[in-house]
């Protein structure tokens, strides 16, 4: 299967996915671990689903905290293409360092900007979904890809279509009429009815310079540092602290749409974005040894008897009796037990040790 020329590929791979604690920390994000019984980390799942589209044209975005552990991961991907950030400054200052670097390798390249965490079980729906966007892109388009939703869900951002856009090679594609924020439950019932809203994935297809020239109109100064950075890396130290925390839909895509100039392609991926243990336990299938457990990692050191939970043991035994609908993960240094209904309460606890000063265990 042969890539689509120009085609780059970008990897954000930020963030500490502070739901998933204390399997995800601060030193050991999500995007690295293992998570749906795979035999793969997320990262490497992306690298997979991602390399038949672009070949080599991979540049993946991290701290420089995670650098070594991209690079064992992903040993396939030359020096140059994997690009340490010195702190976390949202999705916007990534993605647009990815853009100013590509820029000056290609002036024509076209990026899509995919995250590292997520998972998606629908690959050839995917690729049919980039192609389009790809097209759509080198007409100068910022273009999204929006997921169908399954249902009325209250944890993610929505698309709202606009009229069809009727491109040679994008059927499917879309004006988006705006991104709304997250619905609460009565709002995202009322959208998925309609037919007219998409789950917005964060995916992003478009011409690097396009992106950096969108991007300048609200925000110039972080675009001359960008490529600023981009023609000179030792300037990062002292450029990278100076530009806004900000994510790439409130920097350039809300805007972008306001003004018309953002495409949609809706597409059905089997998308998630793996955000809690209640996501999780979806995603895992049920063991075939435990019934009613659905184990993250080995169950050799699971023992249930009359339970239902998910479990994830830790290099010790885990004894459920009688118990259901707990989540149950155990570490060496930590133990947490709630509910797949708390499950995104679950950062309160990342909260509450950082204000006790206990961050090693964050």
């Amino acid at each position: 299967m042969t890539g689509i020329p120009g085609f780059w590929a970008v990897i954000p791979a930020g963030g500490s996915g502070t739901r998933l604690w204390p399997i995800s920390r601060r030193s050991s994000p999500k995007f690295l671990h293992d998570l749906t019984g795979s035999g793969q980390s997320l990262l490497r799942a992306t690298w997979d689903r991602l390399e038949p589209l672009v070949q080599e044209r991979i540049l993946v975005v991290t701290g420089v905290a995670h650098e070594d552990a991209v690079r064992r991961q992903l040993p396939m991907l030359g020096y140059d293409a994997v690009v340490g950030e010195p702190s976390p400054r949202d999705s916007m200052p990534a993605i647009g360092l990815a853009a100013a670097i590509l820029e000056r390798r290609d002036p024509e390249a076209v990026l899509g900007s995919f995250a590292a965490d997520h998972v998606i079980t629908e690959p050839e729906n995917f690729r049919r979904a980039v192609e389009e966007a790809v097209v759509l892109a080198r007409q100068g388009e910022l273009v999204t890809i929006g997921i169908e939703p399954t249902h009325a869900a209250t944890g993610f951002g929505y698309i709202r279509l606009g009229e069809s856009l009727g491109v040679d090679g994008a059927p499917s594609a879309h004006r988006v009429d705006e991104f709304v924020e997250k619905p609460d439950a009565e709002t995202a019932a009322r959208y998925l009815e309609t037919g007219a809203y998409r789950w917005n994935a964060g995916m992003f297809v478009v011409g690097a310079t396009t992106l950096l020239e969108l991007l300048a109109e609200n925000h110039a100064e972080m675009v001359d540092h960008l490529r600023t950075i981009a023609a000179d890396p030792r300037r990062m130290r002292d450029l990278w602290p100076a530009l806004q925390k900000i994510a790439i839909d409130h920097a350039v895509a809300e805007p972008a749409a306001a003004a018309g100039r953002v495409a949609v392609v809706p597409a059905a991926l089997g998308w998630d974005d793996v955000g809690d243990f209640a996501a999780l336990t979806t995603l895992v299938a049920e063991s075939t040894d435990l019934p009613g457990i659905t184990a993250i990692g080995p169950t050799d050191d699971i023992l249930s008897i009359d339970s239902t939970a998910t479990v994830a043991a830790g290099g010790r035994l885990v004894a459920l009796v009688g118990v259901e609908g707990l989540v149950v993960v155990d570490t060496q240094d930590a133990l947490l037990i709630t509910t797949p209904e708390r499950a995104q309460d679950v950062k309160k606890i990342v909260e509450a040790l950082t204000a006790q000063g206990r961050t090693e265990l964050t």
